[in-house]
């Protein structure tokens, strides 16, 4: 039977791009000058900063609920700039969508990687 603490840090390569996200959401406001755009910097602050904590808090010590959060933290920060109203600003819209898909996307892989790994670990209930 293989060790279940392997099979969950084997993605901790997801989490540190996670925390790599993260600061570059949290940044980009200064970075491409759309600080003046309140709703489009807030949100990027906020998420870029929840999205970093949580692969700090994955780096640390791996959770499922983190990978969740994570998932609904890619999904909104790609909406958000429709769902803010910020769609025009054409710097903060693209880095949001990139940021946020890209998140989604690792939290669903790694969420999937989970699941499938400890069902192999668990013993089949014949």
């Amino acid at each position: 039977m293989a060790n279940t603490t392997n099979i969950i840090r084997k993605g901790t390569w997801a989490d540190a791009v996670n925390l790599l996200l993260g600061a570059w959401l949290f940044l980009t406001p200064w970075l491409f000058s759309y600080t003046a755009e309140n709703l489009a910097s807030w949100n990027a602050w906020i998420a870029g900063l929840v999205i970093a904590l949580l692969g700090i808090a994955a780096l640390t010590a791996f959770a499922e609920w983190e990978e969740w959060v994570e998932l609904i933290a890619g999904i909104w920060v790609a909406i958000s700039p429709w769902v803010l109203g910020f769609s025009a600003v054409t710097s903060a819209m693209g880095w949001h969508v990139i940021v946020g898909v890209i998140v989604a996307v690792l939290a669903a892989v790694r969420l999937y990687s989970v699941r499938s790994d400890t069902q192999r670990l668990t013993p089949s209930s014949r």
